[in-house]
């Protein structure tokens, strides 16, 4: 038997990497910073459940996942951070091998970083991410941001024992490229930029694909899930991501309106207000450019 499994629409293109690394897969439709960085950034553990970790630097969070065959991580986020997560691994896993790297997404800031976890954990695991990620890391040529050895077009699974990692490509939402993680035994979901715990979207919602944003967001229910960790912030549960889901309904309703009255986008942002949304984090900040970026979108569908 093959030390790795491919089902239809997975791409491999370092297969010996793979195959060293002794990864079973099943697939369905298938800059550098510097030491003083890792000095001075703010980072912490936390285990979410049984072999399951988030992982935060600053703002951002990654996630751990532990399992006989080994040490899954999602998003290095960088590489003073992937040297403290190598760290990490060697604390809370002493001995265990670096299975597979995940990227959520192409984007640099929560993507980079994987030369510099191989390298900490004398590892070649494979980096694994959703197929249109490839061409542009790629293009970007950054040592930081190695590309992807193995792609996968709508899901893939990394088997186990006992915590699989399950990789799925739910639509386009924030990037053409969203991996959702999921680790169905220990129920957790992992998802990145485009759902927080009762926060708005980030300023002009920057890469976002709309309509796909829209009948992608709920999809995220489809999973079997308690525990949703988030690229930023606080984790949340399954009430969490009905919360997102009415927020940016409600906003596409409000807007819609805004630009039936014949509102501009800068008069839009100026008036448009969702009261029930104020406590959310980011709300004084980001809300009018939330706005703004749906005032383009309905104008020019």
């Amino acid at each position: 038997m093959l030390p790795f499994q491919l089902a239809s629409r997975v791409s491999v293109t370092t297969a010996a990497v793979a195959a060293a690394a002794g990864l079973a897969l099943a697939g369905v439709g298938a800059s550098a910073e510097s030491l003083a960085g890792l000095q001075a950034a703010s980072h912490e553990l936390t285990r979410v459940t049984e072999g399951v970790y988030a992982f935060r630097w600053n703002a951002h969070n990654a996630l751990i996942v532990v399992a006989p065959e080994g040490v899954v991580v999602v998003d290095p986020i960088s590489e003073p951070a992937a040297r403290q997560i190598a760290v990490q691994i060697r604390d809370i896993a002493p001995g265990a091998t670096l299975r597979a790297i995940v990227y959520s997404h192409d984007h640099a800031d929560h993507a980079s970083g994987a030369a510099a976890l191989r390298e900490a954990l004398a590892s070649d695991a494979p980096v694994l991410a959703q197929e249109a990620a490839a061409p542009k890391i790629r293009e970007r040529a950054d040592p930081a941001l190695p590309p992807p050895d193995i792609t996968y077009a709508d899901r893939l699974t990394l088997a186990s024992t006992e915590r699989s990692v399950e990789l799925h490509f739910l639509g386009k939402s924030h990037s053409d490229n969203m991996s959702v993680v999921l680790v169905p035994e220990a129920r957790v979901a992992f998802a990145v930029d485009f759902i927080a715990n009762d926060r708005v979207g980030y300023q002009e919602l920057p890469d976002y694909h709309f309509p796909d944003f829209f009948e992608t967001l709920p999809r995220v229910l489809d999973l079997e899930f308690d525990t949703i960790v988030f690229g930023h912030g606080p984790p949340g549960d399954r009430a969490t991501v009905t919360g997102q889901i009415a927020y940016y309904s409600d906003l596409e309703r409000a807007v819609e309106q805004a630009v039936e009255d014949g509102l501009s986008e800068d008069q839009a942002a100026a008036r448009v207000e969702l009261p029930q949304y104020a406590g959310w984090g980011q709300y004084e900040a980001w809300f009018p450019g939330n706005v703004r970026a749906i005032h383009r979108w309905v104008s020019n569908r």
